[in-house]
Parts: C-alpha cells; sequence; structure tokens
C-alpha cells in the first residue's frame, strides 16, 4: 500500500515533467479544454477539477472547500504525461493481458471486479443508477453493461451478469487495448478501482 509520501513525491515528479510543455498542448493532446489562468478544466467521474498552469495544483470546480484526493491528483497527471493516442483502437482487452498487469492482477481483481459482483450482483438498477451519474454509455451486454470514459482516450467497460439461487454474481472489466501504452498497470488498477468505489458510494 502506498503511503501518502509516495503519492507527494509521485505529483511531484509527474509535474517537473509536464511544466517542460506548454499547457494549451497538454489540454489538447489529453482532450481537455482550457479556462483562464490559464487552467484546464479536467471531469473526473462525477466531479469537475480545475488544474492551474503554474504549479498544477487541482481545486474542486463544484465545492472548492473539497479536498482532491491525492490518489486522483497522481492518476490523472500520469495520464496527461503519458502517451496518448489520438482515438480508442476499438479492440478490448482484459486486465491481464495489458503489459506488466501480472504482477497487480490479483490487487485488480480485489479493488475492481470483486467489489462489482459482492455490491451490486443482486441489485442491478442500483448499478444503472450509479453508472449513469457517472456517464456510463449502456451497452447491451449481460444483464447490465456500461462503457465509461474516466480519461477522454480511456474507455472502459464494465458488465455485470446478476446472480440468483442458482448462479453467483459475475462481473467483467475489459479496457481498451491502448491502455497499456497510456497508464501503468498500477495505474490502471487503481483507476478501475476509482470507478467502482465511487459507483459503490453513489448506491448508498
Amino acid at each position: 500500500m502506498a503511503r501518502i509520501d509516495d503519492y507527494k513525491q509521485a505529483k511531484q515528479i509527474a509535474v517537473e515533467s509536464l511544466k517542460k510543455n506548454d499547457m494549451a498542448e497538454i489540454a489538447e493532446r489529453g482532450g481537455y479544454r482550457l479556462s483562464e489562468g490559464p487552467a484546464m478544466v479536467v471531469p473526473f467521474l462525477d466531479r469537475n477539477y480545475r488544474i492551474d498552469g503554474e504549479a498544477f495544483e487541482f481545486t474542486d470546480i463544484d465545492d472548492e472547500s473539497k479536498e482532491v484526493p491525492i490518489q486522483e491528483q497522481v492518476l490523472i497527471l500520469h495520464y496527461l504525461d503519458g502517451e496518448l493516442f489520438p482515438q480508442p483502437s476499438g479492440k478490448w482487452v482484459a486486465y491481464r493481458e495489458i503489459p506488466g498487469a501480472t504482477f497487480y492482477d490479483s490487487s485488480f481483481l480485489k479493488r475492481a471486479v470483486v467489489p462489482v459482483k459482492g455490491v451490486f450482483g443482486k441489485n442491478v438498477e442500483g448499478f444503472r443508477k450509479a453508472a449513469g451519474v457517472l456517464r456510463g454509455a449502456p451497452q447491451d451486454i449481460g444483464d447490465a453493461c456500461f462503457d465509461f470514459r474516466p480519461f477522454p482516450k480511456v474507455p472502459m467497460r464494465v458488465t455485470l451478469y446478476e446472480g440468483d439461487d442458482e448462479f453467483e454474481p459475475e462481473a467483467n472489466i475489459v479496457f481498451d487495448e491502448t491502455i497499456g501504452k497510456m497508464l501503468s498497470a498500477e495505474d490502471i488498477a487503481w483507476m478501475a478501482g476509482m470507478v467502482v468505489y465511487r459507483m459503490m458510494a453513489l448506491c448508498r
């Protein structure tokens, strides 16, 4: 488990790398827009952040008194500093197929797949409601399926198969094959967990 100091150091490293580039160029590559400042407007799940162009500090646009979690800051900065593709390829891959994912596979399952089954396996309507808040696009797969865009160029698909008296619930999470070029396997596991845990919070 990473410590808060580790996240602070990771943020500092990412910021130093991003400072070498123009803010407008960073925003365009990432699929975001600039506001006055200059600052970048970054929708993330059900929140909207502003990142200033000097120190890359984060502010929650909807509630400036609310602190932006350092884990989310680091993940967003890593995305902005990654090798970003013009468009997703349209080919879906499992997490274990992503380069370097083998080491983190158990963490990914524990952080993302298992909670989907446990919380939503017998609550499909709650799954649909939470997915709608997170701007999920419904797909005709399983008992419920949504495509999410945690980042503009990073699609993530979550499929739920409802459990009953005979069968246990099942869930599946897949990603566009380009994701392994843009984010590390560890970041992808964290990202998937953030989506799932935000859905769980919305369902309470």
